[in-house]
C-alpha cells in the first residue's frame, strides 16, 4: 500500500503490505480491483516486472519491466527506484502487515488502471493491481497490493501544504515508502505506464532480495 497512516488510521483489514510512520508514505485500502484487466495479447509479449529490493535501503530498491527472450538473456526495457515497507525497524520483514515490505516470490498481476480511484486516503491515479501473497511465515497474508504512486485519481498533484504532507502529492524520498506496496514517483511510473503500453503489458511480478 502507499498512503501515510498519519494521516488516516488502517481499516483492519488493511495488509497492502507496509505502512508508514509520522512522515513516511502508506497506501490505504483499495475498494476494488484495477479496471485494466490482462490480456492474452500481453502475455504473448512475454514481459514481466522485476523488484529487486535494497536491503541496506529499502526506499533505493529498483522496479524494472524485463521482456522475455527466449534461449537469452531477458532484456531490461525499463528501471526505476522503487520502495516498499515503512523504513522503520520491521521494514524489511514481509510478515509484519502495514510495516514490511512485500514478500519475494512470484505474483499474478491482476490488472492495471491509469485513473484508479481508491477512495478517501486510498491509493490513487495509476495503479498495477498485483494478486495477494502469503508470506514466508505460511500464515500471514499480504494483501490490496499495488505499484502505485501519490496522486489524484486523474494523475494531478495535490497543492502543497508547508509542514504537512499529502498522500496524493510526491513530495521527497520519504513518499517511496509504503504499507508495503511498491511505489515510484509519479513521472516514473507515468513513463512505465507508457513503456508498458508500448511492449506489452506484464503479466507477473518477480520479487527478490
Amino acid at each position: 500500500m502507499g498512503i501515510r497512516h498519519r494521516i488516516a488510521p488502517l481499516a483492519a483489514v488493511l495488509a497492502l503490505a507496509g505502512g508508514l510512520a509520522a512522515t513516511a508514505a502508506a497506501p490505504a485500502l483499495a475498494a476494488q480491483p484495477a479496471s485494466g484487466q490482462t490480456t492474452a495479447a500481453a502475455a504473448a509479449d512475454g514481459t514481466y516486472l522485476y523488484f529487486n529490493k535494497n536491503q541496506s535501503n529499502p526506499g533505493n530498491s529498483r522496479l524494472s519491466l524485463m521482456k522475455s527472450v527466449p534461449d537469452a538473456k531477458d532484456k531490461v526495457l525499463a528501471t526505476y527506484r522503487a520502495g516498499s515497507g515503512d523504513g522503520g525497524r520491521n521494514g524489511t520483514d514481509e510478515c509484519a502487515s502495514s510495516q514490511g515490505w512485500l514478500p519475494n516470490g512470484t505474483y499474478q498481476v491482476l490488472a492495471h488502471d491509469a485513473h484508479y480511484n481508491g477512495g478517501d486516503y486510498g491509493v490513487n491515479g495509476k495503479v498495477i493491481h498485483v494478486e495477494d501473497k502469503v508470506c514466508e511465515n505460511g500464515r500471514t497474508k499480504r494483501a490490496e497490493l499495488f505499484v502505485h504512486s501519490e496522486m489524484w485519481p486523474e494523475g494531478s498533484q495535490a497543492s502543497r501544504r508547508p509542514g504537512k504532507d499529502s498522500p496524493y502529492r510526491w513530495d521527497g524520498s520519504d513518499d517511496y515508502r509504503s504499507l508495503g506496496c511498491i511505489k515510484l514517483k509519479p513521472a516514473d511510473i507515468n513513463h512505465l505506464f507508457t513503456k508498458a503500453g508500448q511492449a506489452g503489458w506484464p503479466t507477473k511480478l518477480k520479487v527478490v532480495s
